[in-house]
């Protein structure tokens, strides 16, 4: 069976590369997921905040057609703007969620590893709040945004479920576990918050939702200085598309360029070309 797309613009889906439709930027943060077509199948990579799974089914059905769900979804990461309905459309879908091994754990409501992954924020607001409401309410929360009966490990064992020709880039950083996706067969690369194309670390570029390369937002970012080496990592893939998980997608002959200037801007030795 092959799947037939039925428009390149969907119930607010766009494509922006061959068999890959992004659904965004939408609000103040301009999040996006993504809709990645493999001929016979396709895949979800991100699910949004925990609101967007109606818009996201009908730009699903709009797409692809009704009555056909995906083979899994795929999560860069598991914060709140890239997971929120990720539970809820596993199960409408009846299928599971990818997430690298050391996101496991998040997504499955260990709270010592929260604690320990935690950005900035987090240890200012999140978990004094967390701690604050005792541990049988803080478990009862938890389990709530689990992913515990639907998550799977994205590894070398599972390959990239329901997406051939697409590898799994690991981009630590803004999580433990962050990943990235990349199709080397024309440079397509679906980033997360790696990297993104909104001023998240500016104040006046977040409120003002102004347009430009950036690391992801320190404030809920682990480790800064792994994210910055993920910066070059990506920055070596040469991309022609640029997906991100925030702002609009970069595509064309000098993204790889703008990209790899950026990189050396952040403090690394500007990747090779």
């Amino acid at each position: 069976m092959t799947l037939t797309p039925h428009a390149s613009t969907s119930a607010g889906a766009s494509e922006i590369a061959p068999d890959v439709w992004c659904l965004g930027p939408r609000g103040r943060t301009q999040t996006n997921v993504y809709f990645v077509g493999t001929g016979s199948s396709w895949c979800l990579v991100d699910a949004g905040w925990a609101n967007d799974g109606p818009s996201i089914t009908q730009a699903a059905e709009a797409v692809f057609g009704a009555g056909a769900p995906p083979a899994a979804i795929l999560l860069t990461h598991f914060h709140p703007d890239h997971a929120g309905s990720a539970r809820t459309l596993a199960r409408i879908w009846d299928c599971p969620v990818y997430l690298h091994p050391d996101e496991l754990p998040l997504a499955q409501g260990d709270f010592a590893t929260i604690a320990k992954s935690a950005g900035p924020l987090d240890h200012w607001v999140v978990l004094p709040l967390m701690r604050a409401m005792g541990r049988r309410r803080r478990e009862l929360l938890l389990a709530a945004s689990s992913l515990r009966d639907v998550s799977r490990p994205l590894g070398p064992e599972t390959g990239m479920m329901g997406l051939p020709g697409w590898e799994c880039i690991p981009t630590p950083g803004h999580t433990p576990g962050h990943v990235a996706f990349f199709r080397s067969s024309d440079r397509v690369l679906i980033t997360g918050d790696a990297l993104v194309t909104l001023k998240l670390n500016s104040l006046t570029g977040l409120v003002l939702q102004r347009h430009g390369l950036s690391g992801p937002p320190r404030y809920t970012t682990w480790s800064w200085s792994a994210a910055r080496v993920s910066i070059t990592t990506l920055a070596r893939l040469r991309p022609n598309v640029l997906a991100c998980g925030h702002g609009t997608h970069l595509a064309g002959p000098t993204t790889a360029d703008a990209v790899r200037a950026f990189a050396g801007r952040s403090g690394f030795p500007t990747p090779a070309r």
